[in-house]
């Protein structure tokens, strides 16, 4: 019989699996389930963006992309990123194509961390800064985002944490599972800490299209001297509902992309062509369609809020992405007995908000971008829950 565990990395046999997909995986083995568990657009990718990708098989363009990806990609990227978010970039050597966002999260954690590193990550936040940064050889420093702070993180709380060991700042807004945004002034006290003890940042910035009420996204290397101190991270999956395509990108200082490209070029060598074709038409010709769908999500929104503090589950205003985190603390369930329960009883699958960090104990994630009958009929479901339990089923 062989020991596989002495042949496996040490690093990676602690990481443990997402809890994210743990009851995604429930309910796929469940009849009649509503999945409200995946960050998934119910969108279709538009049409026009479909059969860019449609053309390219048909004129044979199979063949590998240069490394950092098509030069016409990448010029797009950067015009978009100037066009939309007031920041520019050299397409030249600033920008790099990737299989997905999380790709090249991946590809910075590795590039900018090493063994002794300190990798400040502000929870509830998504599921792979932690693990990524462990895998890099890296210490995760975790800080506790509060509901009445609206879970952004704040400048004080960041300068507490911060040692002679720490290197990189993770800065995850619009924030999944939270909505929770950062606006620009919180930015800029975050940004005078940063520069003060000279750390860098890792802006994930994959939900920056989908920000509700009067301000838009607002990138963290568009603040006074904090360009040259950020990777940012973004793609098409959210934005465009093209989260199969998988591709994503990087833009940064030269030095750090040239890096990141060194690793990618071992890793993966190159984004599928396909996907590239459809994202230059996405950038080109697809604003309609992102602010299509964001006044669909932003309908969804006002609906899942109204609803769930209806309930009595007290639902803070989101602000981004497409998700809430309700507070269910008052239901006397911890978040995995209340998913647990509500799956079982009444085929509703939602995530734990511990599956985000242990600060998230008390909150679930309940993600929006599901159809208006969907997220109703789970809404019946979840009263009737609240209902029972109330009544001590």
């Amino acid at each position: 019989m062989i020991d596989y565990q002495k042949y496996f990395n040490d690093e990676i046999k602690t990481v443990k699996p997402s809890g994210i997909r743990r009851f995604f995986d429930i309910a796929n083995e469940m009849d009649d389930v509503i999945s409200l568990s995946i960050g998934e657009p119910d969108f279709q990718t538009p049409w026009h963006i479909r059969d860019e990708g449609i053309k390219s098989l048909e004129k044979g363009r199979t063949w590998y992309s240069p490394n950092r990806g098509f030069s016409e990609l990448l010029s797009e990227i950067c015009e978009y990123y100037k066009r939309r978010f007031k920041v520019s970039y050299n397409s030249k050597n600033q920008a790099l194509v990737t299989v997905g966002g999380s790709e090249a999260i991946d590809l910075a954690f590795r590039t900018l961390v090493q063994k002794g590193d300190e990798v400040i990550i502000p929870q509830p936040s998504f599921v792979c800064y932690e693990p990524l940064t462990v895998m890099a050889g890296g210490t995760p420093v975790i800080i506790n985002t509060k509901n009445e702070d609206n879970f952004r993180l704040k400048a004080a709380d960041l300068e507490a944490v911060v040692t002679d060991k720490t290197k990189l700042l993770v800065l995850p807004f619009p924030n999944n599972p939270t909505g929770a945004i950062m606006e620009k002034q919180d930015l800029e006290e975050i940004a005078e800490v940063v520069k003060k003890y000279d750390l860098f940042v890792l802006s994930d910035e994959i939900y920056s299209e989908l920000t509700y009420g009067d301000r838009r996204h607002v990138s963290i290397a568009s603040i006074d001297d904090m360009y040259e101190r950020t990777v940012v991270i973004n793609g098409f999956s959210k934005s465009y509902a093209m989260t199969g395509w998988r591709l994503g990108y990087a833009l940064g200082p030269a030095p750090v992309i040239s890096m990141m490209t060194k690793l990618h070029q071992f890793g993966i060598m190159s984004a599928p062509t396909t996907a590239q074709y459809a994202a230059i038409e996405a950038l080109r010709n697809g604003d309609c369609d992102v602010n299509k769908m964001r006044d669909e999500y932003d309908m969804r929104r006002r609906l899942v809020v109204d609803n769930f503090n209806a309930m009595g589950l007290k639902c803070f205003e989101p602000l981004g992405a497409f998700y809430v985190f309700p507070c269910i603390k008052s239901t006397g369930l911890t978040s995995e007995e209340f998913c647990t329960r509500l799956i079982m009883q009444k085929h509703v699958a939602i995530v734990p908000g511990t599956a985000f960090g242990s600060c998230g104990e008390g909150f679930v994630r309940v993600s929006y971008s599901y159809s208006i009958n969907h997220l109703k009929t789970a809404f019946k479901r979840i009263c009737e829950f609240l209902e029972e339990l109330n009544n001590g089923s």
